[in-house]
């Protein structure tokens, strides 16, 4: 099933898919908080939309998984990666279509499932693609290849509100949460409805397509009831965990806190005081009962996984994938990746807002938030330079002005929306220190892990340790230290795993979820000990995803693989 030569015709097809993913976020981005204002949602029910993506990835892959125990063979390999990805962007389609309905009956809980559903096509959509990735040329390469997926899905993100904002107001400009709120209902229901064409196209493009190859793999697969009873347990309790979260939104305590607000407002200053004061006490017991239901969650997934660990170690009988230790550690890399990623960038906001960091307004955040995601891309497109056949001073040329010619895209983009750049000018100086990181890591796994790692960990301990441009440059660079770690962290996770392989994917990818756990445990940090000092979190994150690479290597020397010998594979 691998092929030594690129299969570059397939490959082309393929990131467009990935150019899709990167896109419909920025539909989303005017959809949700429409949906927000329209449907007159509470703090409750905004947190539910925000969620439900999460959980559409973890329940996608469990599903797939559960299914795949149940016909002995791997789900997605049956159908074949081609005719999976197909499935989920109709399955996506699907999701826009109910999505588009139920906003125009005015029905909240249809257009919470059709988010839902949307996302679970996208669960389906990339467990086959990051195998698929691996399928379509040399091993060796398989990073650079979907590297390349994943800087087309950041340069969707990037250039898609743009479009949008031009389809939708006529205008390039950042667009307010005073222009969504006021904008047509039918304008709306179109911006979806060619969303769903979207999908529909990129299916009917994978479909039809000739030079894209099925991807079906047949073997059968021993059922693995012990990993399945694992991640049923785990699943109750994380349910058991979030229920109490989300119904806290909904508590006596919620509803008069909402009430306090709303007197604070009206009385005099001397009454505000005193209700102030109330209502801070009031908000802490609530967001400490948050806190320890996240915090248990985060334990859960913790014990869980080192519980599969542990025993799949003394006999890997009725583990499948699990009985990998190399999967089982990746599993937590990638919650604790995907946790820290989305974890900086939505604190990001709050710690420019502080005193320390120049009490910047929303619109002068706005273009450090955009620079932290376009940090992704830089390091993404850096990632991809090895697709392309150059010699040995072309890629050094490449490896050196790719990752330029990203940040000026970055900074254009940022300009034509209206945005004041000059802040970040000299952000390229940490640009040239991830480009210093690139040569060092040498297109290896475990060392280029090992160092973008230590490089995250050194930025947050520089931005915990200073203030002002220092130490906003210290922690934009988080994104810079993230952008290739979700392919290093896979290949590492799936190397060795032969006809485990998407069945291990489907575990990596339900592991999205430590995105909706570890941004809120932060949140609540910085409650407790300031919004600076919660980037501690992030320190931690870093340490652990430095020593995955480290004991990773481990694992697979002794299971005979030569972990230096294989580029990174996956994408993201």
């Amino acid at each position: 099933m691998q092929n030594q030569t690129t299969n570059y015709p397939a490959l082309y097809t393929l990131i467009t898919v990935f150019f899709f993913w990167g896109f419909i976020a920025a539909g989303n981005s005017i959809f949700i908080p429409f949906c927000k204002n329209y449907f007159s949602l509470d703090q409750f029910q905004s947190q539910l939309i925000d969620f439900a993506f999460y959980l559409a990835y973890y329940i996608g892959a469990l599903l797939l998984f559960a299914l795949g125990n149940l016909k002995g063979k791997d789900v997605v390999g049956s159908w074949g990666y081609k005719k999976s990805i197909v499935f989920g962007l109709l399955f996506s389609a699907l999701g826009a279509g109910a999505m588009i309905v139920a906003v125009y009956v005015n029905l909240y809980v249809g257009m919470l499932v059709g988010l839902f559903i949307v996302a679970l096509g996208f669960s389906l959509q990339q467990t086959a693609a990051n195998p698929f990735a691996i399928l379509l040329g040399d091993p060796k390469t398989g990073a650079s290849r979907v590297n390349l997926g994943g800087g087309i899905n950041s340069f969707g993100t990037t250039i898609g509100p743009i479009l949008v904002a031009f389809a939708l107001f006529g205008t390039t400009a950042s667009i307010s949460d005073e222009q969504i709120k006021n904008l047509e209902l039918s304008k709306v229901i179109l911006l979806y409805i060619a969303v769903g064409l979207l999908f529909l196209a990129a299916a009917a493009l994978f479909h039809f397509s000739k030079k894209v190859p099925a991807g079906v793999s047949q073997e059968p697969m021993e059922k693995a009831n012990k990993a399945l009873t694992t991640l049923v347990v785990m699943t109750l309790l994380l349910a058991t965990c979030f229920v109490p979260v989300f119904q806290s939104y909904q508590s006596t305590d919620a509803l008069q806190i909402q009430t306090l607000q709303e007197q604070i407002a009206l009385v005099s200053a001397e009454e505000a005081t005193t209700l102030q004061s109330a209502l801070t006490n009031l908000q802490e017991e609530v967001e400490n009962y948050r806190m320890f239901w996240l915090g248990l969650a985060l334990l859960v997934v913790m014990v869980g996984l080192l519980f599969a660990y542990f025993l799949a170690k003394k006999n890997g009988n009725g583990w499948g994938a699990m009985q990998y230790p190399q999967l089982v550690l990746g599993m937590l890399a990638i919650f604790t990746y995907v946790g820290v990623e989305v974890a900086i960038g939505s604190n990001l906001g709050e710690l420019l807002s502080t005193d320390a960091f120049g009490s910047l307004s929303t619109s002068e955040i706005a273009p450090y938030i955009s620079m932290y995601w376009g940090s992704l891309m830089i390091g993404r497109w850096a990632g991809a330079v090895s697709v392309f056949k150059l010699e040995s001073w072309q890629k050094t040329l490449a490896l050196v002005l790719v990752p330029l010619v990203a940040f000026g895209v970055i900074i254009g983009v940022n300009l034509i929306s209206g945005k004041n750049m000059e802040a970040l000018y000299y952000y390229i100086v940490c640009v040239l220190l991830q480009i210093a990181a690139f040569f060092w890591s040498n297109d290896q796994p475990a060392r280029t892990l090992t160092i973008f790692g230590l490089f995250g960990i050194v930025a947050m301990l520089v931005g915990l340790n200073s203030t002002g441009t220092v130490a906003i440059y210290a922690f934009l660079s988080g994104g810079l230290a993230c952008s290739i770690m979700w392919p290093a962290i896979f290949s590492l996770s799936i190397l060795g795993l032969g006809k485990y392989t998407s069945q291990g994917s489907a575990f990596l990818i339900m592991m999205i979820l430590g995105g909706a756990i570890l941004p809120p445990i932060q949140g609540k940090l910085a409650d407790m000990i300031g919004i600076h000092a919660s980037y501690i979190l992030a320190v931690v994150c870093f340490a652990y995803l430095t020593l995955f690479a480290i004991l990773v290597k481990s694992v697979l020397k002794k299971q005979g693989l030569e972990v230096d010998q294989v580029e990174s594979t996956g994408g993201h």
